[in-house]
């Protein structure tokens, strides 16, 4: 198969001159590197969706060349591969040159006016590996493919997958850094997206009073991916920062809608395009819990907790901010977009509250019985996806009985908790909700309709991406490929799929892997 190469990172940015691989300080923008060559690679799965999206053909995605390159144990000709410098904050604190520790571009391709950057994770060393491998394991690359592919198909901007290889090499880690390192099986996954720039490619340059590099990056930035933009000039790198901006918030509402929670929102895993990156020690909420990080390493402090995501956002999005004012040379305007980004959060985020329990007019009670029922979901341990799911099926003219919570009772982990107390709590909040909806001139199928449309019925929860990593680590795929067939449609019923539309097994509770993962994972 011929691509359509379209390598624009390695001929419009600065290289690293020195071309051998040993870790190393890189004041330019990228390394040449390649990929290590594994002992005996197997294809595993492939997202014949975007493959697809693509142009790649059944064929080709079978094809033992397929399997060379995106294994890594081949270079198409004429092309470069290589890892990309950058810093970031990590939990709050400046950690300095970062950069591709165990991500290696392939190449860039163009197909239907669209770029691609293809890029193998786990794929070795780079002069950005500090004293880690570069390698990674099945586990986590079960998790990142399985999760790339879910998140699109939810309706979230995201990096996607395209493949992913076992190695045939073993691979020593300690998941929970325990001081007691296992080998496991290694695997390489190609991560798919327009672009892996990250808020710390421009945040080393600032860091390192490197302006000319700094305009460079942020005009190539502009002129590919936001060319409705002036590159150049004042005026475009404020309306860049402002587009930035404007795609990391709907990217996180989109992470609220779906109770998706990152892990890690350290600057450096943070897109310049408002895509979801690295995909580490993500979860989805089971019980709705704004406090909730899947993160060992953020247990403590819980920087990264569901309800805080939107915060951490903005927090990050002042670090962009300071590394884009050596070209903008004035605070306020770039001040102006971070103060608009809280009016524009309550805004978006009570709109996408609404559109989850079925509210479409304006009524100044929303924001109350909104915040209530956020306050009802902690009472108890309450699961978020089926409470909402099920919320669509309450009927408008609905008489408030005895047995009110009948459609969400699955929902309740622990349904012996609903006392006197709470049930009222709840009978309040339901009689209001009626009362509202009454308001609404839809029917109760079309409004079902629409709130099925925005609440999934299934989401990736980790228990389940832990089983597809039991079952293939036995050599067992069956269950990675059903993952994989559920989630290309989230929100449609999927009768022969009812059982993963079920709250987290008691054995999952506090299983590794199905509840707290460590940033290795």
């Amino acid at each position: 198969m011929k691509f359509n190469i379209k390598d624009t990172i390695t001929k419009e940015l600065p290289a690293d001159p020195i071309l051998e691989n040993f870790r190393r300080p890189v004041r330019e923008c990228f390394s040449y590197v390649s990929p290590k060559k594994t002992s005996q690679p197997i294809l595993v799965h492939a997202s014949h969706v975007l493959a697809k999206e693509l142009g790649i053909s059944e064929e080709y995605l079978h094809s033992e060349e397929f399997l060379k390159v995106f294994s890594g144990n081949s270079i198409l000709p004429n092309t470069h591969p290589y890892a990309m410098c950058y810093g970031g904050h990590q939990f709050g604190n400046w950690a300095g040159q970062l950069g591709d520790g165990r991500a290696i571009n392939l190449f860039e391709i163009e197909h239907n006016d669209k770029l691609w950057a293809l890029q193998l994770k786990g794929a070795g060393e780079t002069p950005y590996s500090r004293n880690a491998d570069g390698l990674a394991v099945l586990r986590s690359s079960i998790r990142e493919y399985l999760c790339s592919e879910a998140m699109y198909h939810l309706g979230v901007p995201t990096t996607r997958a395209l493949s992913l290889c076992k190695t045939g090499d073993k691979v020593l880690r300690d998941i929970l850094y325990t001081g007691h390192p296992e080998y496991e099986k290694g695997a390489v996954v190609c991560r798919v997206s327009p672009s892996f720039l990250r808020f710390g490619n421009f945040e080393i340059l600032m860091a390192r009073d490197d302006k000319a590099t700094l305009k460079i990056l942020t005009d190539y930035t502009i002129k590919q991916f936001f060319p409705q933009i002036q590159a150049g000039t004042k005026e475009g790198y404020i309306q860049f920062f402002q587009e930035v901006t404007n795609r990391t918030l709907k990217m996180l509402i989109h992470w609220q809608r779906v109770g998706f929670v990152h892990g890690v929102m350290n600057t450096d895993n943070m897109s310049i395009l408002g895509l979801t990156i690295d995909y580490g020690p993500y979860g989805w909420l089971e019980g709705y819990d704004e406090g909730w990080t899947p993160n060992t390493t953020d247990s403590r402090e819980k920087r990264y907790r569901y309800g805080n995501q939107i915060n951490i956002g903005l927090w990050n999005l002042y670090r962009l901010a300071s590394s884009l004012f050596p070209l903008v040379e004035e605070i306020a305007p770039l001040e102006a977009i971070l103060e608009g980004y809280r009016d524009a959060y309550t805004q978006q985020y009570q709109e996408m509250m609404k559109s989850k329990i079925g509210l479409y007019s304006e009524d100044s009670s929303d924001i109350e019985l909104i915040n209530t029922l956020e306050e009802n979901l902690q009472m108890t341990e309450t699961d978020m996806t089926i409470f909402f799911r099920n919320l669509s099926s309450i009927d408008k003219e609905a008489v408030i009985t005895d047995d009110f919570l009948a459609p969400v009772m699955d929902a309740f982990y622990n349904p012996e908790e609903l006392d006197e107390s709470i049930r009222e709590t709840w009978k309040q909040w339901f009689e209001a909700y009626v009362s509202r909806l009454q308001k609404e001139y839809i029917s109760n199928l079309e409004r079902q309709e629409k709130m099925n449309a925005v609440n999934p019925k299934y989401v990736l929860r980790n228990y389940m991406a832990q089983l597809a990593i039991d079952a293939a680590d036995k050599g067992d795929y069956s269950v990675l490929e059903e993952m994989y067939q559920l989630i290309l449609d989230p929100y449609g019923e999927q009768k022969d799929a009812e059982k993963w539309f079920a709250k987290r097994p008691d054995w999952a509770r506090n299983k590794i892997g199905c509840s707290m993962l460590s940033c290795s994972s």
